[in-house]
């Protein structure tokens, strides 16, 4: 294997204006390195799209909607790999030797641990479930930053154009292909969603809705389920 590789991060974002530039701004030793950075704005209203264009490689247009968003900013890439990035989420300072390490193997795909932005200790022990969980299922989320050789996710069709577990869906037919290459360093996700429901809540929330998905419920009324929680909090 090379020690060369290209990566094209591909991050959907919708009315991010707020984090935009710092998000991006962290990502320029990527670029600098001759990688590059697709923004997939879903029809934002707050000047997201005008924020990220000087700091990115490209601002893609889509409907509203991660699945179709990262969709389409994968049709575009033009990296041997795809990243998947959420606005509020910080790949470690080491992400490219990491990945690089990945491209030397025979694995198929691969995540980051997570680790939540904010310092209670409840957090920390939060992050370490949803990393030992990842690692002994193979199953992953979006905010573990999903990274895939461009071949294989083109093999598969992509993600399934789901409202709401388009990450574990994508994850279980990955599977298929292989174990997933699990990085120890953490990308770094903003807390802000566990600290607007509350930390208990949300971990009830989201194990709630995993077992009604495992039970062959629709996304289409998970994801209304999610929307009223977060509504109500």
């Amino acid at each position: 294997m090379p020690d060369q590789f290209s990566l094209s991060v591909v991050m959907p974002v919708w009315n991010e204006a707020t984090g935009i530039t710092s998000t991006l701004e962290a990502l320029a030793p990527l670029r600098r390195a001759g990688h590059e950075v697709i923004v997939v704005d879903a029809g934002s209203d707050d000047g997201t799209a005008a924020l990220a264009r000087p700091l990115c490689d490209r601002v893609v247009d889509a409907e509203k909607g991660r699945a179709a968003q990262m969709n389409a900013g994968a049709t575009v890439a033009r990296g041997h790999m795809l990243l998947f990035l959420h606005a509020d989420t910080r790949l470690p300072s080491d992400a490219l030797p990491r990945l690089q390490a990945f491209m030397a193997t025979r694995r198929a795909w691969g995540r980051f641990d997570v680790r939540l932005s904010a310092q209670r200790p409840l957090f920390r022990v939060i992050a370490w479930f949803m990393n030992t969980r990842s690692r002994l299922t193979g199953i992953c989320t979006g905010d573990q930053a999903i990274f895939v050789r461009r071949d294989v996710f083109e093999a598969l069709g992509g993600f399934q154009p789901l409202p709401l577990m388009e990450d574990v869906e994508f994850s279980r037919r990955l599977r298929l292909a292989s174990r997933p290459f699990c990085v120890r360093s953490p990308v770094i996700t903003d807390s802000r969603r566990w600290e607007k429901l509350g930390p208990w809540r949300t971990i009830f929330l989201m194990w709630r809705l995993r077992w009604r998905y495992w039970r062959g419920e629709s996304p289409e009324s998970l994801a209304q389920a999610y929307r009223s929680d977060v509504r109500n909090a």
